[in-house]
């Protein structure tokens, strides 16, 4: 067993157990892919959040990299000095991102080869994987455009709307290499999950579009939350900016 191998083993019992249930592969797929993304959100929130924050911060950043970019230590000093003020910690992000990594490349490897996680001698699971869903005849084989073209549009708008907030930002990067890996992100990534999604098993596929198409209504909410701290941190800032007047308020 290789090493995301270890989260595809109760992954495959949980898909075994769905399956029992619904008795549709397809649905089970889908409800298996919301469990997932519910179970994530906490650690979604975090990420998106944390980076959002880097992009606000970005003009700041470029301005002390011009201003130090001689002295690196100075420049080291000044930044941290910044994410200080600003309540922004760099790496927050890294954890929550392990973690989602972890388990959708477990759950990418279930999906792969789901009968090297689920027992041989369930012919229910065997016969399951082979299941005709929509208009896809076998769920084992790969869909050749609809499902991947899908998958590709889905990841981008995803994307898209993910870099919208500033989550694309590389903390410490400069602003050129954000926005080449941003472009990298914005249109190579989705071309690239319209090649393996052509590739790899549609059931693969199909759990890849579920969770993008879920990861888009996930930046909205998240776009909201981040528009409200922006404005809470900018009435703080407003009203520690307020001067306070000698005898404001006295009436003669």
């Amino acid at each position: 067993m290789n090493f995301f191998g270890i989260m595809a083993q109760p992954l495959g019992v949980i898909l075994k157990l769905l399956y029992g249930v619904i008795g549709n592969y397809g649905i089970t797929l889908i409800i298996l892919t919301l469990i997932v993304k519910l179970c994530l959100y906490p650690a979604y929130k975090r990420q998106i959040m944390s980076m959002a924050g880097m992009g606000d911060l970005q003009p700041k950043m470029t301005e002390l990299q011009k201003k130090y970019g001689a002295d690196r230590e100075k420049m080291s000093m000044e930044m941290e000095k910044l994410y200080k003020e600003e309540n922004i910690h760099p790496m927050a992000g890294c954890l929550p991102m392990a973690i989602q990594m972890f388990i959708i490349m477990g759950l990418f490897a279930l999906l792969r080869n789901p009968l090297n996680y689920i027992s041989s001698a369930d012919t229910n699971m065997i016969f399951a994987i082979h299941e005709q869903f929509l208009w896809i005849n076998d769920l084992s084989q790969p869909d050749p455009w609809i499902l991947p073209i899908l998958s590709g549009v889905a990841t981008f708008a995803a994307t898209y709307m993910s870099q919208a907030m500033g989550a694309g930002t590389l903390p410490g990067g400069s602003q050129a290499q954000g926005k080449a890996m941003n472009m990298i992100m914005k249109y190579g990534f989705p071309i690239m999950i319209i090649w393996l999604a052509k590739t790899y098993a549609a059931g693969l596929a199909t759990y890849w579009f579920i969770s993008q198409f879920i990861q888009i209504f996930y930046n909205i909410r998240f776009a909201q939350l981040r528009n409200k701290l922006k404005e809470e941190q900018e009435e703080k800032k407003r009203k520690r900016r307020k001067p306070v007047r000698a005898g404001q308020g006295v009436k003669r």
